[in-house]
C-alpha cells in the first residue's frame, strides 16, 4: 500500500510532537513542513521549512496537520479543503462558532475527513474509563468532575483558558459518558493582566441527567489533570498526566462506628489501580485520523464534534458574562 503523503503546518510546541509521530507512523510519510517562523525546535531534519501553506499544498499531500494558533485555523483549513486534503486541526476547532461552521461545511461538502485534535479522548486512562463505564462497572452514572490546573503557558496568547483547556474537559466528559451537554453555568476570573480569562469554574447537566463540574485555570503552581466519574457502584478516578485509572468501590461491609454511619451515605470499599496498556495519546490520535482517511472504522474526533464542543465553551463564556445559565 502506498503511504499517505503528509504535510504539517506549524512546528511550535505542539507541532514538533506532530512531526515526530508522523515520521514514525505506519502508512504515512511526512513530506512537507511549513512554518513562516522557521524551525525553532529543529524538527525538520532533511525537509526544508516552507514559508507558507500554499507552498506545502504545491508539494502534493494527501493529509495535513494544522498546528498553528487558533485564529489561523479557519484560513488554513479552508485552503486545505479546497485542495482536497484530509485535515487534522489542533483543538479548539476555531476561535469562533462561525469560523468552525464554515470549516465543517467545507470538509463535509468536499467529502473529506476533517478532524480536531481533542487528544484527551486518546488518553489510556480515559479510554479505559469509558470502556468500564460502558460495561456497567459503575452502574448508573451520577456525576463527572474534572480538575485541570497549572501554571500559565506563555505560548498561548490568542484564546483564554476556556477554549484552550476547558475544551478538553467538555469533549472528554461528553465522550466518556456518551451524552451531550444540555445546561451550563460558569464563572471566570482575569488575574494575570491578559485579554482573556485565566480561570473558570463551570457546572452543568448532560442530556442523560449526569451532573458535571469543571475547575480549570492557569493560576496554579501545581499541575493537575484529574477526571472523576461517580456512580452507584463507586468512583473511577483518571489521572491523565500519568495515564492511571483507579477504582474506589462502595463498601459492602457494614460500619459499626455509629457516629460515622450517621453521616456517610456510602462506606469505603476496595481500592484498585488498574493495569492496562498505556500508549502515547498523540500516536493513537494520529492512527485514528489515518484510519478514518483510509475508510476504516475509527473513533476520530470529527470537525462537527469539535464544533459542538466549541458551542458549549462559548455557552460557558456567555454564562460568565451574563450571570445566567445557558441551555442547548
Amino acid at each position: 500500500m502506498t503511504a499517505l503523503r503528509a504535510g504539517l503546518i506549524g512546528v511550535g510546541m505542539m507541532g514538533r510532537h506532530h512531526a515526530r509521530v508522523l515520521r514514525e507512523l505506519d502508512g504515512v510519510e511526512l513530506v512537507a513542513i511549513a512554518d513562516p517562523g522557521g524551525d525553532p525546535h529543529g524538527v525538520a531534519g532533511s525537509l526544508p521549512i516552507l514559508p507558507d501553506l500554499e507552498s506545502l499544498i504545491a508539494v502534493g499531500v494527501d493529509i495535513a496537520v494544522v498546528a498553528v494558533p487558533t485564529r489561523f485555523h479557519e484560513d488554513a483549513a479552508l485552503q486545505l479543503a479546497a485542495a482536497g486534503v484530509h485535515t487534522l486541526v489542533e483543538k479548539p476547532i476555531a476561535d469562533t462558532l462561525e469560523a468552525g461552521q464554515r470549516m465543517v461545511d467545507a470538509f463535509e461538502s468536499a467529502g473529506l475527513v476533517g478532524a480536531v485534535g481533542h487528544i484527551e479522548r486518546f488518553n489510556p486512562a480515559l479510554q479505559e474509563m469509558r470502556r468500564r463505564i460502558a460495561a456497567g462497572d459503575l452502574g448508573e452514572i451520577y456525576q463527572v468532575i474534572t480538575r485541570r490546573q497549572g501554571p500559565f503557558p506563555a505560548r498561548i496568547a490568542d484564546v483564554g483558558v476556556a477554549k484552550d483547556l476547558a475544551s478538553h474537559d467538555i469533549d472528554l466528559t461528553a465522550w466518556v459518558v456518551q451524552s451531550d451537554y444540555r445546561t451550563v453555568f460558569a464563572q471566570t476570573a482575569l488575574k494575570s493582566g491578559r485579554e482573556h480569562e485565566d480561570m473558570i469554574i463551570a457546572s452543568g447537566r448532560l442530556a442523560n441527567g449526569v451532573i458535571v463540574n469543571h475547575i480549570v485555570n492557569w493560576l496554579s503552581p501545581m499541575k493537575e489533570r484529574i477526571t472523576v466519574a461517580t456512580g452507584e457502584a463507586g468512583a473511577l478516578v483518571a489521572d491523565t498526566a500519568t495515564g492511571d485509572l483507579t477504582f474506589y468501590a462502595n463498601g459492602t461491609i457494614p460500619l459499626e462506628w455509629e457516629s460515622v454511619t450517621a453521616f456517610r451515605g456510602v462506606s469505603e470499599g476496595d481500592v484498585v489501580r488498574y493495569a492496562f496498556p498505556k500508549r502515547e495519546p498523540l500516536r493513537v490520535e494520529h492512527e485514528a485520523f489515518r484510519d478514518a482517511v483510509l475508510g476504516r472504522d475509527t473513533d476520530v474526533v470529527t470537525m462537527r464534534q469539535g464544533l459542538r464542543t466549541l458551542e458549549v465553551v462559548e455557552g460557558l463564556l456567555q454564562s460568565a458574562r451574563t450571570g445566567e445559565s445557558v441551555s442547548f
